[in-house]
């Protein structure tokens, strides 16, 4: 691992077989862990570290991810994660991201949209919160801002399987980790579907947090030109939405 003028942040990580799914592919959720942790090493680097930032009561909390995949990991290969700063929009910070396999090679690039957050208020916070600088790098660029997720108002869904938080899915904050709720949505798929589609991109938006013990419908629609829909809903909240692209 090593960093490029504290700006560009550059990580290797293996993909272990637990990494991978029964296909001997890698999960999409597996890409967004090394993405994440990519990114908290890059700010712990700067000097702003986990234990820090939750004793100053803040945390991070991604909006929307938009993925996309060129080809799923293999299992044993090394992964390079490059991850930047974009710089902030008003209260929200823009991180990108590219993946390159040992051939040097982009398995995938990804845009995200992240808030620094008051854990105990649950309320965002300005940029200038933060108690380090952290500046943006301009020599590369995935794409402009990630628009949220939008579900056709007329798109019929139907459940998959209801859900509910458990200890495995939490995270450092109490709250279900970002990657899960991606896991979430392949397992609204068959394994039939899974046998037959191919993976082309991810794009998810994070409506409300989920804690200990909530409950949840996952409702999906069926194939669309766009790719599968999904959703998490619950009695009177919106926790996610999703949309699992597929190549054609």
């Amino acid at each position: 691992m090593n960093e490029i003028g504290n700006l560009l942040w550059i990580e290797d990580f293996s993909v272990q077989a637990s990494d991978t799914d029964f296909r001997s592919k890698g999960k999409s959720s597996f890409i967004l862990d090394i993405m994440q942790r990519a990114a908290d090493t890059a700010v712990n680097n700067l000097g702003l570290s986990m234990d820090k930032m939750l004793e100053a009561g803040m945390g991070w909390m991604v909006i929307t991810m938009d993925l996309d995949i060129n080809r799923l990991p293999l299992p044993n290969e090394t992964l390079t994660v490059h991850t930047w700063s974009k710089g902030t929009k008003g209260a929200l910070w823009q991180r990108d991201y590219r993946i390159f396999d040992q051939n040097k090679l982009e398995l995938a690039s990804a845009r995200s949209i992240w808030a620094l957050v008051d854990i105990e208020k649950r309320r965002i916070l300005r940029p200038s919160a933060l108690p380090v600088a952290v500046e943006p790098y301009l020599e590369d660029s995935v794409g402009p801002i990630p628009q949220k997720v939008m579900i056709p108002a007329d798109l019929i869904l139907q459940e998959a399987y209801r859900y509910q938080v458990k200890y495995s899915g939490l995270d450092n904050n109490g709250h279900l980790n970002n990657a899960r709720y991606v896991d979430i949505c392949c397992d609204a798929l068959t394994l039939e579907e899974w046998t037959e589609l191919e993976l082309t991109g991810l794009q998810i938006t994070y409506a409300q947090e989920a804690k200990y013990g909530e409950e949840f419908s996952i409702l999906r629609s069926s194939h669309t030109d766009e790719g599968i829909y999904v959703r998490g809903q619950g009695e009177d909240k919106i926790f996610f939405e999703a949309c699992l692209k597929f190549a054609k």
